[in-house]
């Protein structure tokens, strides 16, 4: 029996049938036939468990929600703290929390950024994004990366793969044009009729499976967009909050974007939050029509609290060492890893946690999830890209645990070698 009072079912079993019949058959079935039937119920730390008490380490994070670990216990005692003032609050009206998080956001952000603007979610945020350029530049069109992947809302999913927008009769090949990563001809000719209101790109592509850019490419399709009148989005919703050793990923290319996006990682993965970061020329509707976009969970006042925690945790002196430490170790492990497989583990796309692993197969990071997870790892596959596996340690990960991870790691991809 599984009762935990306000809901109870009789046993896991019983968990997936109901899934399927009431939330979403497609996705359950799935894991299931993925040999990963994983029903979440306690979490601490890096740490979650199964409802049979099987434990994993999570190097998935949800996307990198859960940067500084499930249930952080400086975040948890935060919200409880603020609730017994605050709830969501009002959007209409300045707050105390969304005021001191913009101000605090603006303090930690790029150069040139002025003005934020909340959202409850990434894709939201990225809308948000998309928008503002629009007014701003006074054009429609966007220009993002093929296998790019900036979330499912109503103009995010246009600047993702296909496979997320068709479905939805959401593609607009006139509005949102793809190029392929790393191709600056492609960006120069996307670029060239003078009719693109802002680029589009993740730092580090996620779901297309971390490759990395080329060195210069991201500096120079800044210097495009500056030539050409268009401009520059940041999408650091994964790649930004120390994950790179850095507070923001874009700031380790010495570019100062005209908007940046951050979310996920912002709520503490306690309370769902995201921001857009704006330069003073794209603020102009922020005082034209203050009202022009509302949200009611945008900024609600609890998620700030949280995101607020989360910045101090991220930004201090400590934290960034122990990124750096992490990101050298696990790097030199996975790199005496490789070597013991060579031929099957074929690559590292690494820059500092943010980690992608390729197999010398079309889908051979599915395996390797798998076996990642009967050994007591959860990683995911990259959904553009399968060959490649989303490898994402969190930032506060301790010694022995970094020694125990890779131990399971090195096991579970010996174990599905060819």
């Amino acid at each position: 029996m599984l009762d935990y009072g306000i809901f109870a079912f009789e046993s896991k079993d019983e968990v997936l049938a109901k899934s399927k019949e009431f939330w979403n058959p497609g996705k359950t079935q799935f894991w299931e036939d993925s040999g990963v039937p994983l029903v979440i119920d306690r979490r601490e730390d890096y740490y979650l468990y199964d409802v049979t008490g099987k434990r994993l380490i999570d190097v998935h994070l949800n996307g990198g929600t859960y940067n500084i670990g499930h249930r952080n216990a400086e975040v948890v005692a935060a919200v409880r703290q603020a609730m017994d003032r605050f709830d969501i609050g009002n959007h209409h009206f300045p707050s105390l929390a969304r005021t001191a998080l913009a101000e605090r956001l603006i303090q930690t952000a790029p150069p040139g950024l002025s003005k934020v603007i909340y959202a409850s979610g990434g894709g939201e945020a990225i809308d948000i994004a998309l928008k503002t350029a629009r007014h701003a530049t006074g054009r429609r069109r966007i220009v993002s990366v093929i296998k790019a992947y900036h979330g499912h809302t109503g103009l995010a999913v246009g600047t993702g793969d296909d496979r997320f927008s068709k479905i939805f009769l959401s593609d607009q090949p006139s509005d949102f044009t793809h190029v392929p990563f790393n191709s600056l001809e492609a960006m120069e000719q996307a670029l060239s009729g003078g009719d693109v209101a802002a680029v589009i790109m993740e730092t580090i592509p996620a779901t297309y499976g971390f490759p990395l850019p080329e060195p210069g490419y991201l500096e120079a399709v800044k210097r495009l967009c500056e030539s050409h009148g268009t401009l520059y989005i940041a999408d650091e919703v994964q790649t930004g909050l120390m994950r790179t050793g850095e507070l923001w990923g874009i700031t380790k290319h010495g570019i100062e974007p005209d908007l940046l996006v951050t979310g996920k990682g912002l709520s503490g993965g306690i309370y769902p939050i995201a921001a857009v970061l704006v330069s003073e020329r794209c603020a102009g509707w922020l005082t034209e029509d203050g009202f022009a976009h509302m949200a009611s969970f945008g900024g609600a006042e609890l998620g700030c609290v949280a995101a607020m925690k989360t910045l101090e945790i991220c930004t201090r002196p400590e934290t960034r060492s122990v990124v750096h430490y992490i990101s050298d170790a696990i790097g030199r492990g996975l790199e005496r890893i490789k070597a013991d497989n060579a031929g099957w583990f074929t690559g590292i796309r690494q820059n500092g946690v943010v980690i992608g692993l390729e197999f010398d197969h079309p889908e051979g990071a599915k395996s390797v999830m798998r076996s990642l997870y009967e050994n007591g790892v959860w990683a995911i596959f990259s959904t553009l890209d399968p060959r490649v596996l989303q490898y994402k340690p969190g930032i506060l990960l301790n010694p022995p645990l970094v020694d125990e991870l890779l131990d399971r790691t090195a096991h579970a991809i010996a174990q599905v070698r060819p």
